[in-house]
């Protein structure tokens, strides 16, 4: 791997693997959704893209945890599959996250951030607890590597490059 590579988040399949259909590349992607996970994949027609990661904000079942973590940003990832070079190209995008009566709104960040990017956001809060003892509320850690690391196995595993694009089209 390259020092281009490393900025990139670019990751390349081991010498010799094969390389798999791109139906198999997206069955494998899609096999990564499990209801534990705090990020999911998604179709992104709409967005003219492929495939779409993102973490859970959106889920019910996730709302509290996001909403008590105060999260203010999130990410996202559009993949996008290059059958010929046997690539998924990979561009992140940040977006603003507003809360009303507990439900996220996603917004493009003011910063309209395109390209790689890697953040870690985590913390604790310690109130009363229904025991009326002080106590743990919350414990959070949201880290894109979280998000990007299976996405990049499986990418690798079934013989294609994972290429993180920072310019140019996607």
């Amino acid at each position: 791997m390259g020092f281009l590579d490393s900025l990139s988040s670019t990751k390349r399949p081991a010498a010799g693997t094969p390389a798999l259909s791109r139906a198999e590349v997206a069955a494998a992607l899609l096999a990564l959704n499990r209801p534990t996970a705090p990020y999911r994949l998604v179709d992104g027609t709409q967005e003219k893209v492929d495939l779409i990661a993102e973490w859970r904000i959106v889920d019910t079942a996730w709302y509290e945890v996001f909403a008590k973590a105060g999260l203010s940003k999130v990410f996202r990832i559009y993949l996008k599959f290059d059958e010929t070079a046997h690539e998924v190209r990979a561009m992140d995008r940040e977006y603003s996250l507003e809360w009303a009566a507990g439900v996220p709104k996603l917004t493009l960040a003011a910063s309209a951030f395109r390209g790689q990017m890697q953040s870690v956001e985590f913390g604790k809060a310690y109130a009363f607890t229904e025991r009326l003892e002080p106590g743990l509320v919350y414990n959070y850690h949201f880290d894109t590597r979280e998000i990007k690391k299976p996405i990049q196995e499986a990418v690798t595993r079934c013989g294609w490059t994972y290429k993180g694009v920072a310019f140019g089209k996607l």
